[in-house]
Protein backbone atom coordinates (compact mmCIF):
# COMPACT_ATOMS: atom_id res chain seq x y z
CA UNK A 1 0.00 0.00 0.00
CA UNK A 2 1.34 3.48 -1.04
CA UNK A 3 0.08 6.42 0.97
CA UNK A 4 0.61 9.83 0.19
CA UNK A 5 0.43 12.71 3.27
CA UNK A 6 -0.55 16.28 2.80
CA UNK A 7 0.32 18.69 4.88
CA UNK A 8 0.75 22.40 6.14
CA UNK A 9 4.67 22.12 7.38
CA UNK A 10 6.69 19.44 8.65
CA UNK A 11 8.28 22.00 11.02
CA UNK A 12 8.25 20.03 14.78
CA UNK A 13 7.40 23.69 15.95
CA UNK A 14 3.87 22.94 14.76
CA UNK A 15 2.63 20.44 17.30
CA UNK A 16 0.70 16.91 17.05
CA UNK A 17 -0.28 16.20 13.45
CA UNK A 18 3.44 16.43 12.27
CA UNK A 19 4.92 14.71 15.16
CA UNK A 20 2.08 11.83 14.54
CA UNK A 21 3.36 12.24 10.85
CA UNK A 22 7.08 11.43 12.15
CA UNK A 23 6.00 9.05 14.56
CA UNK A 24 3.80 7.17 11.72
CA UNK A 25 7.11 6.38 10.15
CA UNK A 26 8.57 3.32 11.74
CA UNK A 27 4.89 1.76 12.33
CA UNK A 28 4.55 2.34 8.14
CA UNK A 29 7.77 0.39 7.61
CA UNK A 30 6.76 -2.54 9.95
CA UNK A 31 3.15 -2.68 8.28
CA UNK A 32 4.54 -3.02 4.66
CA UNK A 33 3.32 0.77 3.82
CA UNK A 34 5.33 2.77 2.09
CA UNK A 35 3.85 6.88 2.60
CA UNK A 36 5.74 9.92 1.35
CA UNK A 37 4.49 13.18 2.56
CA UNK A 38 4.54 16.53 0.59
CA UNK A 39 4.23 20.35 1.97
CA UNK A 40 4.06 24.20 1.75
CA UNK A 41 7.21 24.51 2.92
CA UNK A 42 9.66 26.26 0.90
CA UNK A 43 11.62 23.19 -0.75
CA UNK A 44 15.06 24.58 1.35
CA UNK A 45 13.18 23.93 4.65
CA UNK A 46 15.03 22.96 7.54
CA UNK A 47 12.42 20.53 8.41
CA UNK A 48 12.99 18.35 5.50
CA UNK A 49 16.43 17.10 6.79
CA UNK A 50 16.20 13.47 9.02
CA UNK A 51 12.73 13.61 8.33
CA UNK A 52 11.94 9.90 8.43
CA UNK A 53 10.15 10.06 5.77
CA UNK A 54 10.38 10.65 1.90
CA UNK A 55 8.84 14.52 2.16
CA UNK A 56 9.36 17.40 0.23
CA UNK A 57 7.85 20.87 -0.93
CA UNK A 58 4.81 21.00 -2.98
CA UNK A 59 6.60 24.46 -4.61
CA UNK A 60 6.50 28.03 -4.08
CA UNK A 61 3.59 29.40 -2.14
CA UNK A 62 1.77 32.85 -1.74
CA UNK A 63 -1.06 33.97 0.13
CA UNK A 64 0.66 33.87 3.40
CA UNK A 65 -0.09 31.35 5.65
CA UNK A 66 -2.76 30.06 3.50
CA UNK A 67 0.08 28.51 1.31
CA UNK A 68 -1.38 28.98 -2.06
CA UNK A 69 0.89 26.86 -4.46
CA UNK A 70 -0.10 26.57 -8.17
CA UNK A 71 2.03 23.54 -8.84
CA UNK A 72 0.11 21.62 -5.90
CA UNK A 73 -3.18 20.44 -8.61
CA UNK A 74 -1.64 20.04 -11.25
CA UNK A 75 0.94 17.41 -9.88
CA UNK A 76 -1.68 15.71 -7.90
CA UNK A 77 -3.64 15.13 -11.09
CA UNK A 78 -0.22 13.45 -12.59
CA UNK A 79 0.75 11.58 -9.83
CA UNK A 80 -2.18 10.21 -7.64
CA UNK A 81 -2.82 7.02 -9.31
CA UNK A 82 0.92 6.28 -8.03
CA UNK A 83 -0.79 6.42 -4.45
CA UNK A 84 -3.56 3.97 -3.30
CA UNK A 85 -4.91 6.87 -0.79
CA UNK A 86 -4.14 10.45 -0.04
CA UNK A 87 -4.12 11.26 4.08
CA UNK A 88 -4.91 15.23 4.48
CA UNK A 89 -3.76 16.53 7.40
CA UNK A 90 -5.52 19.32 8.72
CA UNK A 91 -7.80 21.97 6.79
CA UNK A 92 -7.55 26.06 5.95
CA UNK A 93 -4.96 25.94 4.08
CA UNK A 94 -4.48 25.38 0.07
CA UNK A 95 -3.43 21.19 0.44
CA UNK A 96 -6.68 20.15 1.63
CA UNK A 97 -8.50 22.29 -0.97
CA UNK A 98 -5.98 20.78 -4.16
CA UNK A 99 -6.66 17.73 -2.88
CA UNK A 100 -10.31 17.69 -3.71
CA UNK A 101 -9.78 19.40 -6.76
CA UNK A 102 -7.71 16.91 -7.81
CA UNK A 103 -8.90 13.99 -6.73
CA UNK A 104 -12.63 14.76 -6.96
CA UNK A 105 -13.37 12.91 -10.01
CA UNK A 106 -10.50 10.08 -9.44
CA UNK A 107 -11.05 6.48 -8.37
CA UNK A 108 -8.01 7.35 -6.13
CA UNK A 109 -9.77 7.99 -2.28
CA UNK A 110 -8.77 10.79 0.11
CA UNK A 111 -9.36 10.96 3.79
CA UNK A 112 -8.91 13.97 6.33
CA UNK A 113 -7.90 14.31 9.66
CA UNK A 114 -9.23 17.94 11.06
CA UNK A 115 -7.13 18.00 13.94
CA UNK A 116 -9.50 20.05 15.93
CA UNK A 117 -9.77 22.89 13.33
CA UNK A 118 -13.29 22.82 13.65
CA UNK A 119 -13.76 22.69 16.79
CA UNK A 120 -16.49 25.64 18.13
CA UNK A 121 -14.15 27.56 20.43
CA UNK A 122 -12.52 29.07 17.55
CA UNK A 123 -15.81 30.48 16.28
CA UNK A 124 -16.16 31.67 20.04
CA UNK A 125 -12.40 33.05 20.45
CA UNK A 126 -12.30 34.58 17.19
CA UNK A 127 -15.66 35.57 15.69
CA UNK A 128 -14.29 38.04 12.93
CA UNK A 129 -11.86 34.83 11.83
CA UNK A 130 -15.13 32.08 11.89
CA UNK A 131 -16.27 35.29 9.85
CA UNK A 132 -14.00 35.22 6.78
CA UNK A 133 -13.85 31.72 7.30
CA UNK A 134 -17.43 31.21 6.47
CA UNK A 135 -17.03 33.28 3.34
CA UNK A 136 -14.44 30.51 2.25
CA UNK A 137 -16.55 26.99 3.70
CA UNK A 138 -19.25 26.83 0.96
CA UNK A 139 -16.73 26.34 -1.70
CA UNK A 140 -13.91 25.33 0.21
CA UNK A 141 -13.50 23.03 2.86
CA UNK A 142 -17.16 21.67 2.95
CA UNK A 143 -16.81 20.03 -0.05
CA UNK A 144 -13.75 18.67 1.11
CA UNK A 145 -15.36 17.47 3.80
CA UNK A 146 -18.12 16.41 2.25
CA UNK A 147 -16.41 14.72 -0.81
CA UNK A 148 -13.84 12.96 0.88
CA UNK A 149 -13.95 9.04 1.73
CA UNK A 150 -13.71 9.53 5.72
CA UNK A 151 -13.36 12.29 7.81
CA UNK A 152 -11.34 11.24 10.52
CA UNK A 153 -11.54 12.19 14.22
CA UNK A 154 -9.10 11.41 16.64
CA UNK A 155 -12.20 10.89 19.69
CA UNK A 156 -15.86 10.82 19.57
CA UNK A 157 -15.83 14.10 21.36
CA UNK A 158 -14.09 16.08 18.50
CA UNK A 159 -16.57 14.11 16.34
CA UNK A 160 -19.16 15.77 17.82
CA UNK A 161 -17.69 19.33 18.81
CA UNK A 162 -17.27 19.38 14.68
CA UNK A 163 -20.86 19.03 13.68
CA UNK A 164 -21.91 22.06 15.30
CA UNK A 165 -19.03 24.91 14.26
CA UNK A 166 -20.72 25.45 10.04
CA UNK A 167 -24.63 24.93 9.71
CA UNK A 168 -23.94 23.55 6.56
CA UNK A 169 -21.70 20.15 7.68
CA UNK A 170 -21.82 17.05 5.58
CA UNK A 171 -19.25 14.06 6.75
CA UNK A 172 -18.74 10.68 6.64
CA UNK A 173 -16.97 10.74 10.31
CA UNK A 174 -14.72 7.88 11.52
CA UNK A 175 -13.04 7.95 15.24
CA UNK A 176 -9.71 6.37 15.56
CA UNK A 177 -7.99 6.27 18.36
CA UNK A 178 -4.70 9.14 18.44
CA UNK A 179 -1.66 8.29 20.87
CA UNK A 180 1.99 8.41 20.54
CA UNK A 181 4.96 5.88 20.61
CA UNK A 182 6.84 6.00 23.07
CA UNK A 183 10.80 4.96 23.22
CA UNK A 184 12.29 2.58 25.62
CA UNK A 185 14.25 4.43 28.48
CA UNK A 186 15.76 4.11 32.02
CA UNK A 187 13.37 6.98 33.64
CA UNK A 188 16.11 7.43 36.34
CA UNK A 189 18.85 7.61 33.97
CA UNK A 190 16.84 10.40 32.37
CA UNK A 191 16.38 12.64 35.47
CA UNK A 192 19.93 12.39 36.38
CA UNK A 193 20.87 14.06 32.76
CA UNK A 194 17.73 16.52 33.19
CA UNK A 195 19.21 17.70 36.56
CA UNK A 196 22.83 17.50 34.89
CA UNK A 197 21.45 20.50 32.51
CA UNK A 198 19.66 22.03 35.29
CA UNK A 199 21.87 21.93 38.15
CA UNK A 200 19.59 24.36 40.38
CA UNK A 201 16.50 22.61 39.90
CA UNK A 202 17.62 18.98 41.40
CA UNK A 203 15.39 18.46 44.60
CA UNK A 204 12.70 20.51 43.28
CA UNK A 205 9.40 19.07 42.96
CA UNK A 206 9.11 19.78 38.99
CA UNK A 207 5.17 20.85 37.84
CA UNK A 208 5.79 21.02 33.32
CA UNK A 209 3.84 22.38 31.06
CA UNK A 210 4.67 20.58 27.46
CA UNK A 211 3.16 22.68 24.04
CA UNK A 212 3.18 25.96 22.25
CA UNK A 213 3.47 29.03 24.16
CA UNK A 214 0.00 30.42 22.69
CA UNK A 215 -3.16 31.55 24.37
CA UNK A 216 -4.89 29.02 23.71
CA UNK A 217 -3.00 26.98 25.95
CA UNK A 218 -3.89 28.48 29.11
CA UNK A 219 -0.46 29.49 29.81
CA UNK A 220 -1.22 32.65 31.40
CA UNK A 221 -3.61 31.30 34.35
CA UNK A 222 -1.66 28.38 34.90
CA UNK A 223 1.18 30.48 35.79
CA UNK A 224 -1.51 32.62 38.14
CA UNK A 225 -3.07 29.44 39.33
CA UNK A 226 0.64 28.39 40.03
CA UNK A 227 1.57 31.22 41.96
CA UNK A 228 -1.76 30.70 44.18
CA UNK A 229 -0.82 27.08 44.94
CA UNK A 230 2.18 25.17 44.65
CA UNK A 231 4.32 28.42 45.16
CA UNK A 232 3.28 28.96 48.21
CA UNK A 233 5.79 25.79 48.85
CA UNK A 234 9.05 26.44 48.13
CA UNK A 235 10.30 23.29 46.89
CA UNK A 236 7.78 23.35 44.09
CA UNK A 237 8.84 24.65 40.53
CA UNK A 238 7.28 25.45 37.06
CA UNK A 239 8.76 24.00 33.80
CA UNK A 240 6.91 25.68 30.62
CA UNK A 241 8.52 23.63 27.48
CA UNK A 242 7.76 25.06 23.80
CA UNK A 243 8.24 27.02 20.95
CA UNK A 244 7.38 30.82 21.58
CA UNK A 245 5.46 30.91 17.91
CA UNK A 246 3.55 34.31 18.38
CA UNK A 247 5.80 35.96 20.98
CA UNK A 248 3.90 35.34 24.13
CA UNK A 249 6.50 34.61 26.53
CA UNK A 250 7.83 37.99 27.15
CA UNK A 251 4.37 39.32 28.43
CA UNK A 252 4.19 35.51 30.42
CA UNK A 253 7.43 36.63 31.73
CA UNK A 254 6.64 39.81 33.34
CA UNK A 255 3.49 38.61 34.60
CA UNK A 256 5.31 35.96 36.70
CA UNK A 257 7.65 38.66 37.75
CA UNK A 258 4.59 41.15 39.02
CA UNK A 259 3.65 37.93 40.85
CA UNK A 260 6.67 37.73 42.92
CA UNK A 261 7.20 34.42 40.98
CA UNK A 262 9.76 35.26 38.20
CA UNK A 263 12.64 32.59 40.02
CA UNK A 264 10.43 29.95 40.27
CA UNK A 265 9.86 29.01 36.42
CA UNK A 266 12.21 27.70 33.93
CA UNK A 267 11.76 28.28 29.95
CA UNK A 268 14.01 25.78 27.84
CA UNK A 269 12.52 26.51 24.88
CA UNK A 270 11.45 23.56 22.72
CA UNK A 271 12.81 20.46 23.64
CA UNK A 272 13.07 17.32 21.31
CA UNK A 273 13.83 13.59 21.42
CA UNK A 274 15.61 12.33 24.56
CA UNK A 275 15.98 15.95 26.03
CA UNK A 276 12.09 15.64 26.23
CA UNK A 277 11.97 12.43 27.48
CA UNK A 278 14.49 13.74 30.03
CA UNK A 279 12.58 16.36 30.95
CA UNK A 280 9.10 14.78 31.87
CA UNK A 281 10.74 11.84 33.63
CA UNK A 282 12.04 14.73 35.91
CA UNK A 283 8.61 15.88 36.95
CA UNK A 284 5.73 15.30 39.54
CA UNK A 285 2.97 16.49 37.31
CA UNK A 286 2.15 17.24 34.09
CA UNK A 287 -0.52 20.89 33.96
CA UNK A 288 -2.42 21.90 30.18
CA UNK A 289 -5.43 24.20 31.47
CA UNK A 290 -5.78 24.77 27.64
CA UNK A 291 -8.77 26.19 26.16
CA UNK A 292 -8.81 23.97 23.27
CA UNK A 293 -6.92 21.18 22.85
CA UNK A 294 -8.25 18.36 19.49
CA UNK A 295 -6.03 15.67 21.47
CA UNK A 296 -2.98 16.73 23.35
CA UNK A 297 -0.31 14.11 22.31
CA UNK A 298 2.03 15.49 24.83
CA UNK A 299 -0.87 14.26 27.69
CA UNK A 300 -0.03 10.47 25.72
CA UNK A 301 3.42 10.94 26.38
CA UNK A 302 3.15 12.54 30.19
CA UNK A 303 0.86 9.55 30.49
CA UNK A 304 3.34 6.92 28.74
CA UNK A 305 6.15 8.19 31.53
CA UNK A 306 4.02 7.50 34.75
CA UNK A 307 2.94 11.24 35.23
CA UNK A 308 -0.49 12.21 36.44
CA UNK A 309 -2.03 15.16 34.10
CA UNK A 310 -3.93 18.48 35.29
CA UNK A 311 -6.24 19.24 32.22
CA UNK A 312 -8.98 21.33 31.43
CA UNK A 313 -12.10 20.08 30.15
CA UNK A 314 -11.33 21.97 26.95
CA UNK A 315 -8.92 18.64 26.07
CA UNK A 316 -10.76 16.62 24.05
CA UNK A 317 -9.36 13.13 25.75
CA UNK A 318 -10.61 14.49 29.59
CA UNK A 319 -12.94 12.02 29.48
CA UNK A 320 -10.34 8.78 29.40
CA UNK A 321 -8.34 10.87 31.67
CA UNK A 322 -11.42 11.05 34.26
CA UNK A 323 -12.47 7.69 33.78
CA UNK A 324 -9.25 6.00 34.36
CA UNK A 325 -8.49 8.33 37.22
CA UNK A 326 -5.26 9.39 35.53
CA UNK A 327 -5.46 12.82 36.37
CA UNK A 328 -7.25 15.92 37.45
CA UNK A 329 -10.05 18.01 35.41
CA UNK A 330 -11.54 20.92 35.76
CA UNK A 331 -13.00 24.31 33.70
CA UNK A 332 -10.14 26.15 31.25
CA UNK A 333 -10.55 29.03 33.76
CA UNK A 334 -8.78 30.08 36.65
CA UNK A 335 -10.02 29.12 39.63
CA UNK A 336 -10.58 25.81 37.29
CA UNK A 337 -6.53 25.86 37.49
CA UNK A 338 -5.96 26.47 40.52
CA UNK A 339 -8.45 23.62 41.42
CA UNK A 340 -6.61 21.14 39.81
CA UNK A 341 -2.93 22.06 41.31
CA UNK A 342 -4.94 22.34 44.59
CA UNK A 343 -6.32 19.12 44.42
CA UNK A 344 -3.07 16.91 43.43
CA UNK A 345 -1.29 19.15 46.12
CA UNK A 346 -3.93 17.72 48.55
CA UNK A 347 -3.40 14.37 47.52
CA UNK A 348 -1.92 11.96 49.97
CA UNK A 349 0.68 10.35 48.90
CA UNK A 350 -0.80 6.94 48.79
CA UNK A 351 -3.51 8.42 46.23
CA UNK A 352 -0.68 10.50 44.21
CA UNK A 353 1.19 6.63 43.77
CA UNK A 354 -2.04 5.31 42.46
CA UNK A 355 -2.96 7.90 39.93
CA UNK A 356 0.30 7.67 38.69
CA UNK A 357 0.64 3.95 38.00
CA UNK A 358 -3.20 4.40 36.67
CA UNK A 359 -1.53 6.94 34.05
CA UNK A 360 0.54 4.28 32.56
CA UNK A 361 -2.35 2.30 32.33
CA UNK A 362 -4.53 4.76 30.30
CA UNK A 363 -1.85 5.14 28.09
CA UNK A 364 -1.75 1.62 27.55
CA UNK A 365 -5.20 1.42 27.48
CA UNK A 366 -6.13 4.23 24.83
CA UNK A 367 -3.36 6.16 23.17
CA UNK A 368 -0.66 3.19 22.55
CA UNK A 369 0.25 4.80 19.00
CA UNK A 370 1.17 1.41 17.42
CA UNK A 371 -2.23 -0.17 18.38
CA UNK A 372 -4.50 2.36 17.31
CA UNK A 373 -2.35 3.08 14.28
CA UNK A 374 -2.31 -0.39 13.06
CA UNK A 375 -6.60 -0.29 13.06
CA UNK A 376 -6.36 2.64 10.99
CA UNK A 377 -4.10 0.79 8.51
CA UNK A 378 -6.19 -1.77 8.42
CA UNK A 379 -9.20 0.57 7.82
CA UNK A 380 -7.49 2.16 4.98
CA UNK A 381 -6.51 -1.61 3.17
CA UNK A 382 -10.15 -2.28 3.71
CA UNK A 383 -11.36 0.96 2.08
CA UNK A 384 -8.78 0.23 -1.04
CA UNK A 385 -9.53 -3.95 -1.43
CA UNK A 386 -13.18 -3.19 -1.46
CA UNK A 387 -14.95 0.02 -2.67
CA UNK A 388 -12.02 2.64 -4.43
CA UNK A 389 -8.98 0.46 -5.80
CA UNK A 390 -6.81 3.38 -6.99
CA UNK A 391 -6.40 4.12 -10.89
CA UNK A 392 -4.66 2.00 -13.10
Amino acid sequence: MRLLHLIGSADPAGGGPIENVRQMASIYREQGVEANVITLDPPDAPAFKNFPLEARSAGKTYGGNYGYCPELIPWLKRHHHQYDCVIVNGIWQFHSYACWRALRNANTPYVVFTHGMLDPWFKRKYPLKHLKKWLYWPWGEYRVLRDAKFVVFTSAEERNLAAHSFWLYKANPLVVGYGTRVPEFDRETLRQKFFGEHPKLKGKRLAIFVGRIHPKKGCDILIQAFQRTLAQHPDWHLLIVGPDQVGWQAHLERMSATLGIADRITWPGMLRDERKWSALAASEVFALPSHQENFGIVVAEALACGIPVLISNQVNIWREIEHDKAGIVDEDTLEGATNILSAWDRLPNHQRAAMKINARQCFDRNFDLEHNATLFIETLRSLIQKNYPADA
